[in-house]
């Protein structure tokens, strides 16, 4: 029978069934995708037919998937880790502060779920502990991400209802992700109390959040909504991505670059009559965009 990979730990599924209910299934053999050297054949996502005989459940099949998101596996350098299957939108918590979560780190997931055009969403949380002075900075980043077609939000998840959130995630398969301490975990239970995830306080000495996620997990919000939430990231490297396709994953770059004078092969750097250069001088790609490209297309690791 077919089912949806609702959990994984490793070398154990919970996969929902057609039936409506949740087993628990081994994976039978070895899994490859196409193009792609994964650490994880099997995710949390992924439509699989199981063979549930004698009582043992097994994954037999992985089925076509319409995309994934991918990031650099953390201990194999030349693999890559699949953090889900089968999106409609890919949702990054982030905050300005407590702890502070750097562009590089939203810009290089925005890249990842637009090199699958899963459309993004960035939840900028806790507001209420930010200054004036911090709120302008967040309007400012609001400004850019939305003349891109990024949705965002500004939200406090300890003290409000989240129901614009809610109103996201209807009918959808979302990811969810971004660094520990952001408070995604809180997020997550007031969209979703009987996901029961547990919660920490930021550490006052380190200002970084402590891991509460284990595995990547599904929730059923309703029988059309669902959440994929993620272990806390630490960093997001990107994988499979070479230096001269990387701006097509940036919206404001996209069109502009058919200009350059060397096309295709221009890397936006130091070439001449590059469009993306113009563009970036005349205040029409921001900034922390192009310097977020910068340091990918140049390899620095700015990945936290």
């Amino acid at each position: 029978m077919k089912g949806l990979v609702m959990r994984s730990t490793g070398s154990w599924y919970n996969v929902l069934t057609e039936n409506n209910t949740v087993i628990t299934a081994r994976m039978r053999g070895k899994f490859r995708l196409e193009g792609i050297k994964e650490t994880n054949p099997v995710a949390v996502g992924d439509r699989v037919v199981v063979d549930a005989e004698n009582n043992e459940a097994t994954i037999t099949e992985i089925l076509d998937r319409e995309n994934y998101m991918v990031r650099q596996s953390v201990k194999k350098a030349n693999q890559a880790h699949v953090i889900a299957a089968n999106i409609d939108q890919a949702m990054i918590v982030a905050t300005l502060k407590l702890p502070r979560t750097s562009m590089g780190f939203i810009d290089r997931f925005l890249v990842a779920a637009e090199s699958f055009r899963i459309p993004q969403v960035v939840v900028f949380n806790k507001k209420d502990l930010l200054s004036e002075s911090e709120l302008a900075e967040q309007a400012e980043l609001i400004d850019t991400y939305k003349k891109i077609g990024v949705t965002c939000i500004e939200t406090s998840a300890l003290n409000e209802s989240q129901q614009q959130v809610r109103d996201l995630l209807e009918g959808k398969v979302t990811l969810l992700s971004g660094h520990s301490g952001v408070g995604k975990s809180t997020l997550l239970n007031k969209i979703s109390p009987e996901a029961a995830q547990k919660t920490s306080e930021i550490s006052d000495y380190s200002e970084k959040g402590t891991h509460t996620t284990t595995f990547a997990e599904m929730f059923r919000l309703n029988d059309k909504t669902f959440i994929i939430d993620t272990p806390g990231i630490k960093e997001f490297g990107l994988i499979d991505m070479s230096r001269e396709e990387l701006s097509d994953y940036f919206p404001e770059m996209r069109d502009v670059r058919l200009n350059c004078k060397f096309g295709a092969r221009c890397l936006h750097l130091n070439e001449p009559k590059c469009a993306v250069l113009n563009a970036v001088e005349k205040g029409e790609i921001a900034q922390s965009r192009y310097a977020s490209y910068y340091s990918m297309v140049m390899g620095e690791d700015n990945r936290k």
